[in-house]
């Protein structure tokens, strides 16, 4: 029996800087968590937007610890990271 995705849904947002992805997924893959989908864009020229689909069945974190090691890869930089379980974010975000 195939165990049941526990599903993250993980947002970034600051002013653009080299390698805020590269830290994000590095930080991720530390921890065992698969991301499934990525989407990040660039807002007038300055502003980073990134939203991603994560897996973190196969991580023994809590979200607590995964958005502080996020928080953690991305110290340096002027970024607001959120981590929100996706039930919660589908429930929160329904039409």
């Amino acid at each position: 029996m195939e165990k049941k995705r526990k599903d993250i849904i993980v947002t970034v947002i600051g002013r653009d800087e080299v390698g805020i992805v590269a830290k994000i997924a590095a930080a991720l893959a530390q921890a065992n968590i698969n991301i499934i989908d990525i989407n990040q864009t660039i807002l007038g020229k300055e502003i980073f937007a990134m939203t991603l689909l994560a897996d973190r069945t196969a991580s023994g974190l809590t979200m607590p610890a995964i958005t502080s090691r996020l928080e953690e890869s991305v110290q340096n930089l002027s970024l607001k990271v959120t981590v929100q379980d996706s039930e919660v974010f589908q429930y929160m975000h329904r039409v």
